[in-house]
């Protein structure tokens, strides 16, 4: 996409973000049945808060860029985290304990679809999850285009809690 765009002749300012914090919304079900989240394993990242992302996306629109650098700027969160650390921090929000059980290719589209995920969407997040590397880059472009660090997955998680139904254990 970025190359047509350049080879369009236009000059965008590119801002790349990995994977987002809202993406443990899909969990929801699971947590609502019980203490265990189960699905693929996946590659290890620097979750990213989606406010983060779209603060940056008004700074750069905002922006006078006369002299911007154009980036790409790559937005990450502030620590990299695989599903257990992940599911470890909402519960932590959630004041209960619960734990990610990573499954099979097979059984984790069939629970995909289970929690209401269209076939193409599960099959793609399968086919991510067995081909894609862990990814341990953090960078500081949160901050360079908002003028504060990227929020951390513990805080989106604290934030977001009553999406979750908040408990006691």
């Amino acid at each position: 996409m970025e190359a047509l765009l350049h080879g369009a002749g236009l000059r965008p300012v590119v801002l790349r973000s990995d994977t987002p914090a809202s993406n443990a919304r899909g969990w929801k079900r699971q947590l609502a049945a019980g203490e265990v989240v189960s699905g693929p394993e996946t590659a290890r990242t620097a979750v990213v808060d989606e406010r983060d992302v779209a603060e940056a996306a008004v700074a750069v629109l905002l922006a006078h860029h006369a002299h911007r650098d154009r980036g790409p700027y790559v937005l990450t969160g502030p620590e990299v985290l695989g599903r257990a650390e992940q599911i470890a921090r909402l519960g932590a929000a959630l004041r209960r304990d619960p734990r990610f059980q990573a499954l099979p290719a097979p059984l984790a589209r069939a629970r995909m679809l289970a929690d209401g995920l269209p076939e193409p969407l599960a099959d793609a997040l399968v086919a991510a999850s067995e081909r894609r590397p862990d990814s341990p880059l953090v960078t500081d472009h949160v901050r360079r285009l908002t003028g504060h660090p990227a929020g951390t997955f513990a805080g989106w998680a604290a934030g977001h809690a009553a999406e979750f139904g908040r408990r006691e254990p």
